[in-house]
């Protein structure tokens, strides 16, 4: 592949504006008045930090936090790496349009704005342990629908999934990224038996085999093992960064799309939150790799960007905390003695 036909998303992955410190300082200004020990609050003041530093904004808002969840399908179903049928994820897609699944569910309860993102769910990528998952063309054109996908006034993205077999691919992905067999990266998924896991396995092994040589850059590696999900939901944190809107990336394969970005710069997901650590094999081997670690640890492998959802609403309280309690001088609380 052609490293040209990808050479615009490299720079902008390279040249993402710096977040703003002088919205942390404003933030640790107030915290510190607020009726509570310092630091007493954790990571939840952190969560107010990291919204006021991605946002520039030294009173951060969580007025158009939404969920988008990028759908896709995959050939490599055909090696039987999936307990259930491509068909599942186009009636997955349905079911969250109806309000049935459980990220509808935690979305209309905290009022979180939920978009899904239909990426050709009639053409699913080609089979990793035969061909490339896309051309190059196919590759950079998801990219770039990812960021036009976050248009409008968001002001916080959480970013999930949707495509059965796409947990083989995110596999796939670590394993050319940071070495190793498909045995050290693949899980269960939607619930494979051993055979079934087995299975899994060598499909990865068999597309490392198949596109060795070719593998030579991050996103070569997107191109020739990923999908179109992945791909968007790496558009949507490029664009995200320069658009000065923080993200938080969900389980095993949200980031992959992540690690593909840190790849090719460490400081181009400063601006993503990992939500939680799935119960996926592999997950916190991954975030490991990249330095980082998740908010929440919950067993959850359920995918659709729920852990991102839940993570948010986490960011929300935080940011009602910081806001609503009342400092010192407001509560007539003495402070604490030098």
């Amino acid at each position: 592949m052609s490293a040209h036909a990808f050479a615009d998303f490299q720079d902008l992955l390279m040249l993402g504006p710096d977040g703003d410190e002088a919205a942390v300082a404003a933030v640790r200004q107030r915290e510190a008045r607020l009726t509570k020990p310092a630091g007493s609050l954790g990571r939840m003041e952190e969560l107010v930090e990291f919204l006021a530093r991605w946002q520039g904004k030294s009173e951060p808002t969580m007025d158009d936090p939404m969920v988008a969840i990028f759908a896709a399908n995959h050939g490599v179903t055909d090696q039987g790496v999936s307990a259930y049928p491509r068909e599942v994820t186009q009636q997955m897609v349905n079911n969250f349009t109806r309000g049935g699944a459980a990220i509808s569910q935690i979305c209309a309860l905290h009022e979180i704005n939920l978009r899904v993102f239909e990426l050709a769910l009639d053409v699913p990528t080609g089979d990793i342990t035969v061909v490339p998952a896309m051309d190059e063309r196919t590759c950079a054109a998801t990219i770039a629908y990812g960021m036009e996908a976050i248009a409008g006034d968001v002001d916080l993205l959480c970013i999930g999934e949707m495509g059965i077999g796409n947990t083989t691919v995110a596999a796939a992905i670590y394993a050319a990224l940071y070495g190793g067999s498909g045995a050290d990266w693949v899980g269960r998924g939607t619930g494979l038996d051993d055979a079934g896991l087995a299975r899994k396995a060598d499909a990865v092994d068999r597309a490392l085999q198949r596109h060795a040589g070719r593998l030579d850059s991050p996103l070569a590696i997107l191109a020739h093992l990923g999908g179109r999900e992945i791909a968007a939901m790496l558009g949507a944190i490029i664009a995200t960064r320069h658009q000065k809107v923080p993200v938080i990336v969900d389980g095993f394969v949200a980031t992959a799309a992540a690690a593909i970005a840190h790849a090719v710069n460490p400081a181009a997901i400063d601006h993503c939150l990992f939500a939680h650590v799935s119960a996926e094999g592999g997950h916190d081997k991954a975030l490991e790799r990249m330095g980082a670690n998740g908010l929440l640890d919950l067993g959850m492998r359920l995918g659709e960007g729920s852990g991102a959802a839940l993570a948010a609403i986490l960011c929300k309280t935080a940011l009602h905390l910081h806001k609503n309690m009342a400092t010192f001088d407001e509560a007539s609380v003495s402070e604490k003695s030098d």
